[in-house]
């Protein structure tokens, strides 16, 4: 199991940083890279406790589609989410805010397995922990933006 943890500071208060980090509109909007788009969202187009969301996104050149649940929902201390189907064997998302002198630290724990038993453990290893951390690197870079700009 390919286990990251990825921490960035934003100069915002907490609440406005969950409140950020938990909508699905502005997540769509942080994969415009990689072409993603949501096919099923949560009801009422907000992630409550329990929802779920289907994710289409291209990566390495191939469409791929994601079913997430959200869950363990704690404003403003964070929340989990986690593959239900999908590409990966396994998926997790954890997100935590903590006070900062600065704003606020997100914290994101990323813990994944890819498929295929002994050679998906060599494609995490590889190349798709770097993957995986860039891409939520460049999530937070989005979320960071408009949360500051909405402070």
């Amino acid at each position: 199991m390919a286990r990251f943890v990825l921490e960035t500071i934003i100069a915002a208060p907490r609440v406005k940083v969950f409140a950020v980090a938990i909508d699905p509109a502005l997540h769509v909007r942080s994969m415009a890279r990689y072409d993603e788009s949501m096919i099923e969202e949560p009801v009422g187009g907000v992630f409550a406790e329990g929802s779920t969301a289907t994710w289409r996104a291209r990566h390495f050149g191939i469409h791929f589609r994601l079913r997430s649940v959200v869950f363990d929902i704690d404003p403003p201390r964070g929340f989990r989410d986690r593959q239900i189907a999908g590409p990966f064997a396994e998926m997790q998302h954890e997100h935590e805010f903590e006070e900062h002198p600065q704003g606020t630290l997100m914290r994101d724990t990323i813990t994944m397995r890819s498929p295929f038993g002994p050679l998906g453990r060599l494609v995490d290893r590889l190349f798709m922990t770097r993957y995986m951390r860039n891409l939520i690197a460049e999530r937070n870079a989005v979320l960071a933006a408009v949360a500051e700009h909405r402070a």
